[in-house]
């Protein structure tokens, strides 16, 4: 059965491996620099490292979920904290940009293992129909508090260590929020049909589904402009931002460098986008998710258009990042709990792992991309419009979704 109780032990386990999960892989545009700066690499090379990584997390991402369906969650986030550490311990030796490049795709498949598909999975079928969608939103926030610690983090230790050091002690978190697994045990919550039919069944009515594929065509643009933002942000303020008031606030708050400043706006991005999330959980049990999701994108198509024809100052750095912040995973909880709603809880974990690779997609895009047009044209700006672009078109592709389980739609096709 599951719980009708908001908070559970399944939501507070799934929450701080998440946590963890997301506070070191939003760490890594931290890196960037030191590690370009070190080896003289190109920002390219980093860029398309990270890239890999969000591409490995897109792929692995529906495996795991059907591991976890297959052998049992907690298995399944197992192997995927082992390879996450793996990846970071291996990473930490890397010395060219190919080497970096190949143990991101661990770091990748780690990611996937730890994050949105499989826990997602295991707090959907835990939560009572009544509190799903709040539950869901609550377990993304926590990636958002990871985030408002990680970059922050990376900084502090990159100040008192190298950054292998840093990689090691990440993969000691990683291995460290397992200690939280006993807290996962999330009942089966499917229906004698829903036991009797298959996963290829299923993904077979979703993928002839059209509402599937705007799903996952929507998806995208999200991937694009969440993964650009955090690995290529903290550069693009230390480099272009104007100077920070030695008496104003921001430094009272110890923010003296720009530097500092991208990592400041990568926390306030997910500090501003814990309540962005809930409350897209909250809404989401009472209004369509599809329109949510369609405002979600066009309020940050208008952020970001409004944000690079600005000039880039220490206040509008700010403000953007509180803005994009509140809209960031906001469409997280509603995208999963619109693949709950239309196609069941028995695999929503592969299911969303699906949709969840074309966000992964775009995030490749946008993080390779923005290093690639860097180091062509020397700024960043081409990829913000190539990220209005996408931003426009999946608040559009979002309108003509059937919001209706497949199961009210064959009944109604039978009683017809």
């Amino acid at each position: 059965m599951t719980q009708s109780r908001l908070v559970t032990p399944v939501l507070i386990g799934g929450s701080i491996i998440i946590l963890v999960s997301f506070a070191i892989r939003a760490s890594f545009g931290v890196f960037q620099i030191p590690i370009a700066d070190e080896f003289g690499w190109l920002r390219a090379e980093f860029s398309l490292a990270i890239a890999i990584q969000n591409l490995a997390w897109g792929i692995g991402q529906p495996i795991f979920g059907a591991i976890a369906e297959r052998f049992g969650d907690r298995r399944a986030i197992i192997l995927g904290a082992l390879t996450y550490a793996l990846g970071l311990v291996l990473s930490s030796m890397a010395v060219t940009p190919g080497q970096h490049q190949l143990l991101e795709i661990l770091v990748g498949f780690g990611i996937a293992g730890t994050g949105f598909g499989v826990i997602l999975a295991v707090v959907g079928r835990a939560a009572s129909d009544e509190h799903r969608s709040v539950a869901l939103g609550i377990a993304t926030a926590a990636g958002s508090a990871g985030q408002i610690v990680g970059a922050p983090l990376a900084e502090g230790l990159l100040t008192l260590f190298p950054w292998q050091t840093v990689f090691l002690i990440f993969a000691g978190m990683v291995l460290a929020s397992l200690l939280a697994l006993p807290l996962l045990r999330a009942p089966q919550t499917a229906s004698k049909a829903d036991l009797e039919e298959s996963m290829g069944d299923i993904l077979g009515k979703a993928f002839r589904d059209p509402s599937f594929t705007l799903i996952f065509v929507g998806f995208f643009s999200c991937g694009y402009q969440l993964a650009f933002i955090t690995a290529h942000f903290p550069a693009f303020v230390t480099e272009l931002c104007g100077p920070i008031d030695p008496t104003g606030i921001l430094a009272g708050m110890g923010v003296t460098t720009t530097s500092g400043l991208g990592a400041l706006a990568i926390a306030l991005i997910g500090l501003a986008n814990i309540v962005g999330t809930i409350t897209a959980g909250w809404l989401g049990n009472r209004f369509p998710r599809k329109y949510l999701l369609t405002l979600i994108y066009v309020g940050r198509t208008f952020a970001a258009g409004i944000f690079i024809l600005l000039p880039i100052t220490p206040a509008t750095v700010i403000v953007f990042s509180i803005v994009m912040g509140a809209l960031w995973l906001a469409t997280v909880p509603l995208t999963s709990g619109l693949v709950a709603y239309i196609y069941g809880l028995r695999y929503m974990g592969t299911l969303y792992g699906i949709v969840f690779f074309s966000h992964q997609l775009g995030g490749f895009l946008g993080v390779w991309l923005g290093g690639w047009m860097y180091d062509l044209y020397g700024d960043y700006t081409a990829v913000w419009w190539v990220g209005v672009a996408v931003g426009a078109l999946s608040a559009i592709v979002h309108l003509p979704i059937r919001e209706t389980p497949l199961k009210e739609r064959a009944a109604a096709t039978v009683a017809a």
